[in-house]
């Protein structure tokens, strides 16, 4: 693909879990969204998913497996579904482009291997085998790979050093707290000081909030690189690891919004008006995680005029 992909406006798309849990799924455990690949019944609900950010304008899907890492797979007793489950997150993202008929990217999701919005201190060859195995069964079916929600130098740099074999270009997600640093303690241009390679298509901030985004702009727009963002619209300032909501015990998963809330004040048309903002700002990048509907899509879309 044109690594300068980037550098003119371009709209992804928004939260995937919780527009499978709004469309019906039952989540097991702490599987999430990742029960939506293992259980056949709720497949095309993810290609329904995919088609309802696509029609609302969104130039680049992720895949569905955020939560299909090998350690949420193990602890939920479905490791065995490991391979079928992120085969199959790129499958649906390809059916999906393929009934949309348009011209649209498909990003392959990566995200920390461990929980999420925290540190993995496990040792590096644990943390570089979860996001190669992952890496490998999803690069037939993506044009690039979207470091999802990653919290610091050490897990950016164990999957560069895998996507850098694999011979696909990246778009780095990085998750910072209100503090403006990320959950390793360190800034965005420490991260991208230290990681920075030929490979990055560009920078964006990761499930975190649309004041944490307003306020880190000036910083990104330093690191000389196409920056955005992925905003959730969770209540909570900060998003806490999945282990405070969801067990493996559970016979049916909790909806993340129980413990975070949702932010229904927070229109598609103030997000609009936040992405206007950030237009100013310099960002080129525009999305949604958590939260953000194909509405919210919908209307950032227009700023690409």
């Amino acid at each position: 693909m044109n690594k300068n992909y980037f550098s003119k406006i371009r709209i992804l798309d928004g939260g995937m879990g919780q527009m499978l849990l709004a469309k019906g799924l039952k989540p097991k455990g702490s599987l999430w969204s990742a029960t939506a690949l293992v259980d056949k019944k709720y497949h095309e609900l993810v290609v329904e998913a995919h088609l309802d950010f696509i029609k609302s304008g969104a130039e680049v899907i992720t895949t569905n497996n955020f939560a299909a890492r090998r350690i949420r797979m193990i602890q939920n007793n479905v490791e065995d579904h490991f391979n079928y489950a992120n085969e199959k997150a790129g499958e649906l993202a390809v059916k999906a482009k393929e009934i949309s008929k348009k011209n649209i990217l498909i990003a392959g999701s990566l995200p920390a291997q461990n929980d999420t919005y925290v540190l993995d201190k496990r040792d590096k060859k644990i943390i570089e085998k979860g996001f190669h195995e992952q890496a490998v069964l999803l690069k037939p079916f993506v044009d690039f790979f979207y470091l999802d929600v990653l919290c610091g130098s050490k897990e950016c740099e164990i999957a560069l050093n895998v996507t850098e074999k694999l011979n696909l270009p990246v778009l780095v997600g990085l998750h910072i707290k209100k503090n403006g640093k990320l959950p390793s303690n360190e800034s965005l241009s420490e991260v991208v000081e230290n990681c920075k390679n030929k490979n990055w298509l560009g920078v964006i901030l990761a499930c975190v909030s649309p004041e944490i985004i307003e306020n880190s702009a000036d910083e990104m727009k330093k690191l000389n690189l196409p920056f955005g963002y992925k905003a959730n619209l969770w209540k909570a300032e900060e998003p806490v690891p999945v282990h405070n909501f969801a067990s493996p015990d559970d016979k049916i998963g909790a909806n993340p919004v129980e413990t975070m809330g949702t932010r229904d004040e927070y229109t598609a048309e103030k997000f609009l008006e936040f992405g206007k903002k950030m237009k100013n700002k310099g960002v080129t990048i525009f999305g949604g995680c958590c939260e953000t509907k194909p509405a919210h899509i919908n209307k950032i879309a227009v700023l690409k005029n």
